[in-house]
């Protein structure tokens, strides 16, 4: 009762009276007292925190180049939780099935304190995530949803609005009366890269609706298995006048379009990472979408640590990552 005292700023007599009902107390009063129980509940759980290691584990669905600028940006982040030792294990793979995620998540279970997914809008993993957090193992997603689930929440860009964003700068450029499109997705089953599709297909239709849209899905984002797919489309269909890429393989996409002579009036992507990097450089992408994942981590590890009340929960949670407009001309080298 001393502590709570202290800490409301209120006599011991008022805080006893209140704690053990004796007589009336002002319902502010009663406030008080109970955010300073809540306020001492929440430190002393940070302070167990501090003398142990917290584990969170981040799987994630995706090619090899995006999974380090993730891994990058993730670990650069630790640092602003020093009061914490947050310890990072990633699981990232190219090549993963449902069957596998959800091993991988069962596994994680055993020793994890959260976990961070980037992973395909599965109704398998429902039941699965479900279970974790009635462990007490919160999740949250990154850059694709599975909104269906009781993952905590969704830290990523706003992709529907990117997608339309991506249309508003293509309409820019093409200027002839008719022409054709090419909107590439990596896999229909992330719900990410559909909802830029659908943005894109949106924004389209508003500003230069006398475009068609092809839309090419398949490769899950990997350099060969994109040339593949790209190159059977033009098998069929020969004319692309653009291109708005959102699962990245932007090299193999590039190089099946160029065995068909085909040189895109607009090539717009998604991501600053390596490869892409290289592309913007050579001319061969114009714009490059793009969010903070910096700011993607602190978020994800405030949700989790808060989940854990070893940080105060934020009333306030920032419900998307902001969109950045990336050319060579502002790129950082």
């Amino acid at each position: 009762m001393k502590q709570i005292a202290a800490q409301s700023g209120l006599s011991l007599a008022t805080v006893d009276r209140a704690l053990h009902q004796r007589g009336k107390v002002h319902p502010q009063t009663l406030h008080r007292i109970k955010q300073a129980m809540a306020d001492l509940d929440l430190q002393q759980k940070a302070s167990q925190a501090r003398g142990r290691t917290i584990y969170f584990d981040v799987i994630m669905h995706t090619p090899v180049r995006f999974s380090e600028l993730v891994r990058e940006a993730f670990i650069s982040q630790i640092s602003s939780f020093i009061s914490f030792r947050i310890q990072l294990r990633f699981h990232c793979y190219e090549n993963m099935t449902v069957a596998d995620v959800d091993a991988l998540l069962k596994k994680c279970a055993v020793s994890s304190h959260g976990i961070i997914l980037k992973a395909i809008n599965a109704p398998e993993l429902v039941p699965t995530i479900e279970n974790l957090i009635k462990q007490r193992i919160p999740v949250v997603t990154i850059v694709t949803d599975i909104p269906d689930s009781a993952r905590l929440r969704y830290i990523g860009m706003d992709n529907y609005t990117a997608g339309k964003a991506a249309a508003y700068m293509m309409s820019k450029w093409l200027k002839t009366e008719s022409g054709c499109i090419a909107a590439i997705t990596g896999s229909e089953e992330f719900i990410g890269e559909q909802e830029r599709i659908g943005g894109f297909i949106s924004g389209i239709g508003q500003f230069i609706p006398h475009y068609k849209i092809a839309v090419i899905s398949g490769g899950f984002g990997i350099d060969r298995l994109m040339y593949e797919c790209v190159s059977q489309f033009l098998h069929h269909d020969r004319q692309i006048d653009a291109v708005y890429t959102v699962g990245g393989g932007n090299s193999g996409i590039l190089q099946a379009l160029a065995e068909q002579n085909i040189n895109p009036g607009a090539f717009i992507g998604h991501d600053l990472d390596r490869e892409n990097r290289a592309l913007m450089q050579a001319g061969k992408i114009d714009v490059l979408i793009e969010h903070n994942l910096q700011l993607d981590a602190q978020n994800a590890f405030k949700t989790l640590l808060a989940f854990h009340r070893f940080l105060p929960e934020s009333d306030n949670q920032t419900p998307y990552s902001r969109i950045n407009i990336i050319t060579r001309f502002n790129m950082s080298f």
